[in-house]
C-alpha cells in the first residue's frame, strides 16, 4: 500500500514537470484618433500573435490605414497605405514592401469573435490566407466562427483600452474608392504598433480610458452650456412677450 508521504511526493513531482500556461503579450497601436491598447493570447493563437508582432517590430504597419470601416460590424487596417496621396492613391502593400508568407490559420482555438476582439483578415475560400491584415469586432460576430468557406476567422487577441477610439474609426464618414467600398473619406493612419510590458499595458489602458473620460465631460459640459443658453434665450424670449 502506497503511503500519504509517497502520494504526496508523486503529486509534487506531477506539478513540478506540467506546463505553466503562457503569459499574454501586450501591443499598442496608435492612431492619428487616438491610442489602442491590446491584450494578444499567446497561448491560444501563438502562430498569429507572432506574426503580429513580427509585423510590428518590422515597423510593417507604421503609415497603414483603416481602410474599411463597417459601422455595427467590424473595422479592418494593417495592409493599404497611399505614400501621401489620400484617399486617391490607396493601394495593398505587397510583395516587396514586407509582406511575409501566410500564416496557419487558428480559428479553433477557442476565441470567439466578440466585440473588441482582435482576428485576422484572410481570403475568402482561402482559410490559410492572412498575412498582415487584422480587424476589430464592433459587436459581437459568432457568425465568423461558422466554417462557412471551410474555416472561421482566427481571433487572437482583445482590447483593453482605447475601445472609445475603436468606436470613434467606426463613425467615421465613408466613400467608395476604385473598386473599394466603405473606405474612410479622410484618413484614419495607424502611427505605430510597438510590444508593451503587462505594466506598460495596463498604464497605457488607464491613460486611454482617463482620457476618454475627460472628452466625455467636455461633450457633457459643452452640452449642457448650449442647454443653459438655450433657457435663458427662451427666458428672455417670454420676458420680452409679456412686456409687449
Amino acid at each position: 500500500m502506497f503511503s500519504l508521504r509517497r502520494v504526496a511526493v508523486v503529486a509534487l513531482a506531477t506539478l513540478a514537470v506540467a506546463p505553466t500556461a503562457l503569459a499574454a503579450k501586450y501591443a499598442a497601436i496608435r492612431t492619428s484618433l487616438g491610442p489602442i491598447v491590446v491584450e494578444l493570447d499567446d497561448e491560444k493563437a501563438p502562430v498569429t500573435v507572432e506574426n503580429f508582432l513580427t509585423y510590428a517590430k518590422d515597423d510593417f504597419y507604421d503609415g497603414t490605414v483603416f481602410h474599411r470601416v463597417m459601422p455595427g460590424f467590424m473595422i479592418q487596417g494593417g495592409g493599404f497605405d497611399h505614400h501621401g496621396n489620400y484617399p486617391g492613391g490607396i493601394h495593398q502593400k505587397g510583395e516587396g514592401h514586407g509582406i511575409r508568407p501566410p500564416i496557419t490559420n487558428e480559428w479553433r482555438n477557442g476565441l470567439k469573435n466578440m466585440r473588441g476582439t482582435l482576428a485576422m483578415a484572410r481570403l475568402g475560400n482561402q482559410p490559410d490566407s492572412a498575412t498582415a491584415q487584422f480587424f476589430i469586432n464592433l459587436k459581437d460576430n459568432g457568425f465568423l466562427d461558422q466554417p462557412r468557406d471551410g474555416a472561421g476567422y482566427a481571433v487572437f487577441g482583445k482590447v483593453i483600452g482605447g475601445m472609445e477610439v475603436v468606436d470613434t474609426i467606426a463613425g467615421v464618414p465613408t466613400t467608395r474608392v476604385g473598386g473599394m467600398g466603405d473606405v474612410p473619406r479622410e484618413e484614419v493612419r495607424i502611427e505605430s504598433v510597438t510590444e508593451l510590458s503587462k505594466a506598460e499595458a495596463e498604464n497605457f489602458a488607464a491613460s486611454a480610458r482617463l482620457e476618454a473620460a475627460k472628452k466625455r465631460m467636455a461633450a457633457a459640459e459643452a452640452e449642457l452650456a448650449a442647454a443653459k443658453k438655450e433657457l435663458q434665450d427662451a427666458e428672455a424670449a417670454m420676458k420680452k412677450g409679456a412686456g409687449e
